[in-house]
Protein backbone atom coordinates (compact mmCIF):
# COMPACT_ATOMS: atom_id res chain seq x y z
CA UNK A 1 0.00 0.00 0.00
CA UNK A 2 2.59 2.07 0.78
CA UNK A 3 4.48 1.84 -2.57
CA UNK A 4 1.51 1.69 -4.86
CA UNK A 5 -1.53 3.62 -2.92
CA UNK A 6 -3.64 4.41 -6.12
CA UNK A 7 -4.16 0.81 -6.53
CA UNK A 8 -5.80 0.49 -3.34
CA UNK A 9 -9.65 -0.21 -3.51
CA UNK A 10 -11.76 2.63 -1.94
CA UNK A 11 -13.93 -0.50 0.60
CA UNK A 12 -10.51 -2.11 1.63
CA UNK A 13 -8.77 1.23 2.18
CA UNK A 14 -12.02 2.34 4.71
CA UNK A 15 -11.78 -1.26 5.85
CA UNK A 16 -7.97 -0.53 6.76
CA UNK A 17 -9.11 3.03 8.64
CA UNK A 18 -11.96 0.89 10.50
CA UNK A 19 -8.81 -1.18 11.93
CA UNK A 20 -6.67 1.30 13.00
CA UNK A 21 -9.65 3.10 15.34
CA UNK A 22 -10.64 5.86 12.77
CA UNK A 23 -14.29 6.31 13.04
CA UNK A 24 -16.49 7.54 10.14
CA UNK A 25 -18.95 10.47 11.23
CA UNK A 26 -20.71 11.73 8.44
CA UNK A 27 -20.61 12.15 4.74
CA UNK A 28 -21.35 15.47 2.57
CA UNK A 29 -22.11 15.08 -0.93
CA UNK A 30 -19.40 12.37 -2.08
CA UNK A 31 -16.78 13.35 0.65
CA UNK A 32 -16.98 10.92 3.72
CA UNK A 33 -15.50 12.06 7.06
CA UNK A 34 -13.26 10.16 8.76
CA UNK A 35 -11.36 11.25 12.23
CA UNK A 36 -8.37 9.55 14.16
CA UNK A 37 -8.01 8.54 17.54
CA UNK A 38 -6.25 12.16 18.28
CA UNK A 39 -8.85 13.91 16.02
CA UNK A 40 -6.99 14.68 12.65
CA UNK A 41 -10.28 14.86 10.38
CA UNK A 42 -9.52 13.17 6.64
CA UNK A 43 -12.44 13.91 3.85
CA UNK A 44 -12.40 10.99 1.27
CA UNK A 45 -13.49 9.94 -2.09
CA UNK A 46 -13.39 7.43 -4.33
CA UNK A 47 -11.87 7.58 -7.53
CA UNK A 48 -13.70 5.22 -9.30
CA UNK A 49 -13.42 1.66 -7.70
CA UNK A 50 -9.95 2.93 -5.79
CA UNK A 51 -8.91 5.35 -3.14
CA UNK A 52 -7.50 8.29 -4.03
CA UNK A 53 -3.67 7.79 -4.06
CA UNK A 54 -2.71 11.70 -2.10
CA UNK A 55 -5.70 10.30 0.77
CA UNK A 56 -4.51 7.22 1.32
CA UNK A 57 -1.14 8.93 1.91
CA UNK A 58 -2.26 11.73 3.81
CA UNK A 59 -3.84 8.87 6.16
CA UNK A 60 -0.60 6.74 6.58
CA UNK A 61 1.89 10.28 7.09
CA UNK A 62 -1.27 10.69 10.22
CA UNK A 63 -1.06 7.54 11.13
CA UNK A 64 2.77 7.21 11.67
CA UNK A 65 2.16 10.75 13.21
CA UNK A 66 -0.13 8.91 15.84
CA UNK A 67 1.63 5.87 15.96
CA UNK A 68 5.34 6.95 15.90
CA UNK A 69 6.58 3.35 17.04
CA UNK A 70 4.67 1.01 14.66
Amino acid sequence: MRENAAALPFKEFEKLMQLARWQFRRQKGSHRLWYSPGGYRLPVQAAGRNAKSYQVRQFLAQYDREHPNG
